[in-house]
């Protein structure tokens, strides 16, 4: 895989400035590339399912806050590893955007704590379809601060997508419990985080991008841990614990990676598949009912991708 002096990078033939050892970029994609961005979202619709598994099987045990210190932890320790081997990527450690960088992790701090939180209140499947809003609230969010245009196809990925997430949900009294009103509010705040890791992607690695977001998410979760939690831990809990490591780190390495290759609102309604996904999932490990409004909606999700992706590629 190509990549630059300073990163995990895919990109090439960029227009930048070079500053001693750092590479800066002044455009953030040089062309779009559809395959890149949906084998970039499949590995994170997979790693964020995989993680999801993991929560609802530590929860009983652990905390919120106890399991992700330990994904943020294991984050740092691993990208430090890779930066020992690999001096091309150490610049990676000096942020040039700290306010951005902060403000990126507060937000993404406090909707993922939200989002663990709520796995553990509702099925798998309804919360990832609440959280399904997102995509909505990117492309509206897109155009005034990423200047990106919303064209047909998008509007019909945005449009069928939410649609199908109605089909799901069935808006009635039992979806407005407050854990479903705090999945709401976490797709807001997604979208949010979602825009500013466009822009930081502008002049940011995607390795600098997933450090500082486990540093400084890393003290925020000890704020919610209780003595020494890892007493607790159990030879039996080994693989979950992978689980969330791997996954928190996989999945916002090919984000990350998915909006270096494509628009913001053009990336994030493919992430719609998690639904049908994480329905399957909860069915064979939790016994959760398959609902068949949860393939109906789904199908109306898939449609509206299958034409953006098509729109995407005829207009190239």
């Amino acid at each position: 895989m190509p990549r630059s002096n300073a990163s995990f990078d895919t990109s090439r033939g960029r227009r930048g400035a070079v500053s001693g050892d750092i590479h800066i970029d002044w455009f953030a994609v040089p062309h779009r590339s559809i395959l890149a961005v949906v084998f970039w979202m499949s590995g994170a619709l997979l790693s964020f399912s995989a993680s999801a598994v993991a929560v609802r099987a530590l929860s009983p045990t652990f905390s919120v806050f106890e399991i992700l210190f330990v994904r943020n932890a294991a984050g740092v320790v691993v990208l430090l590893a890779f930066a020992l081997a690999r001096p091309e990527l150490r610049p990676g450690l000096k942020p040039r955007r700290f306010g951005m960088h902060l403000a990126r992790n507060v937000l993404h701090f406090a909707g993922t704590d939200a989002w663990a939180f709520s796995i553990t209140l509702l099925p798998l499947a309804t919360v990832f379809a609440l959280e399904f809003t997102t995509p909505a609230w990117v492309a509206l969010l897109a155009i005034p601060l990423l200047h990106e245009r919303m064209n047909r196809g998008r509007l019909a990925a945005v449009v069928l997508g939410f649609g199908g997430v109605l089909v799901i949900l069935r808006p009635g009294l039992e979806t407005l419990q407050p854990a479903s009103l705090l999945v709401l509010a976490v797709a807001f705040t997604f979208a949010l985080v979602a825009i500013m890791t466009k822009r930081l992607t502008r002049t940011e690695s995607t390795f600098s991008i997933l450090f500082f977001m486990n540093l400084m998410q890393l003290p925020m979760n000890l704020l919610g841990v209780s003595g020494a939690f890892w007493q607790r831990m159990e030879l039996s809990q080994t693989l979950p614990f992978i689980g969330i490591c791997a996954g928190g780190l996989l999945s916002h390495y090919c984000l990350t990676n998915a909006y270096r290759h494509g628009d913001a609102s053009m990336a994030v309604p493919l992430d719609f598949l998690r639904i049908p996904l994480i329905a399957v999932v909860g069915w064979q490990l939790y016994g959760e009912p398959l609902d068949p409004f949860v393939f109906i909606g789904s199908a109306c999700i898939i449609v509206g991708i299958l034409y953006s992706l098509r729109f995407e590629a005829q207009s190239k």
